[in-house]
């Protein structure tokens, strides 16, 4: 009885494609997390808490998840809300026609450095008692009594 003798040639080229194929797509998603999605023309920016779903806090604000909200990660899944309980996250949303909150993508690093409206002042005092100097800088300008 004859034996195939033959070295498997064919299944030694398919695993060195597959190979070369998957290091080649782990190169290309390293590279992509760095990219910025572009956002429509609506989006703004803010920080998003989520409490309960569908009910989240919006930059301190209650809000509400729209029926059928997308949230998207950093890499355009989709994810949960229930996944993100708890977690204070910078992220791009926009609004339907009720004011809910209908569509959120999470931000990578390189899109939350990116300037968008909506997004709130970053300052390094939060304080209510800072008294800004004079002009002449000079000494501390007087806080008149607003009424």
């Amino acid at each position: 009885m004859n034996r195939c003798t033959q070295a498997p040639a064919p299944r030694t080229a398919v695993w060195r494609i597959t190979l070369a194929t998957a290091l080649l797509g782990l190169g290309l998603s390293a590279h992509a997390q760095d990219s910025v999605r572009p956002f429509p023309a609506n989006a703004l920016r803010g920080t998003l808490q989520v409490t309960q779903p569908p009910e989240l806090l919006l930059n301190g604000q209650m809000a509400r998840l729209s029926p059928g909200a997308r949230i998207r990660g950093v890499n355009n899944t989709l994810v949960m809300s229930s996944s993100l309980v708890g977690q204070s996250l910078v992220v791009n949303y926009v609004r339907d026609a009720q004011g809910m909150v209908h569509e959120v993508w999470l931000l990578n690093a390189t899109e939350a450095r990116q300037k968008m409206p909506g997004a709130p002042a970053q300052g390094n005092y939060g304080s209510e008692s800072y008294v800004p100097a004079t002009p002449d800088g000079t000494g501390t300008a007087t806080a008149s009594p607003q009424q």
